[in-house]
């Protein structure tokens, strides 16, 4: 129970950072805060104005993410820290595939968090770091009505295609972290592609619950 709930709210966290609506040459050159502050105020006002999203049609808010959200995750790096030791047991079609169906999991895990945020406020931490830090954390408080702010650290590196998102703590528990337990489990059961299978179950199980509520 646990688990799965610290899931839910590193999900929801994901949702937060909803990076799209900046046009990608510009965002290269935007600092990290202002990145994440201008284009998460800016996707949420989009999507608090559609109707088919808001709706509930999970298809159209899967392609959103999927066109505009994805291009600021190392998804790559995100993998890596999820399997921890496991990912060193990888060849590199394993690694390609793992990449994948954990890309694939993240976007239809939260995606269906996304429109509740229209209704949030969000206090924008000021950057602690030099100009010169090529690895820094964003901070975002989620303001909720009779509730204690979640606190949302965004754990960012800086590319030569820009500031890229690898790890998500909320409340000072890492999403991929939250992960790496039940991926080094089914390793340690079934091998990595025991893992791969798993994985692509669930995106499958996902994607045929989103259809539904299409």
């Amino acid at each position: 129970m646990r688990a799965t709930r610290l899931r839910r709210v590193a999900s929801t966290a994901l949702a937060a950072i909803v990076l799209a609506a900046v046009p990608l040459a510009r965002a290269q050159d935007l600092p990290p805060d202002q990145l994440v502050k201008g284009v998460t105020l800016e996707v949420i006002d989009l999507i608090a104005k559609d109707k088919e999203i808001k709706a509930g049609n999970r298809t159209k808010l899967i392609q959103l993410i999927d066109a505009k959200v994805l291009p600021h995750f190392n998804f790559s790096a995100m993998t890596a820290l999820a399997m921890g030791q496991s990912w060193h047991k990888a060849n590199a079609e394993q690694k390609k595939r793992l990449t994948e169906e954990f890309r694939s999991l993240l976007v239809r895990t939260y995606a269906s968090a996304l429109a509740a945020y229209a209704e949030q406020k969000f206090d924008f931490r000021p950057l602690r770091a030099k100009p010169t830090d090529t690895d820094v954390t964003v901070q975002v408080r989620v303001l909720q009505p009779g509730a204690q702010p979640v606190p949302i650290d965004y754990s960012m590196e800086k590319t030569s295609s820009g500031w890229k998102v690898y790890d998500v703590m909320v409340g000072g528990v890492s999403l991929v972290a939250n992960y790496r337990t039940e991926f080094n489990n089914v390793v340690r059961e079934s091998g990595i592609d025991g893992l791969i299978k798993n994985l692509s179950t669930k995106n499958r199980s996902l994607e045929g619950a989103g259809l539904e509520k299409k």
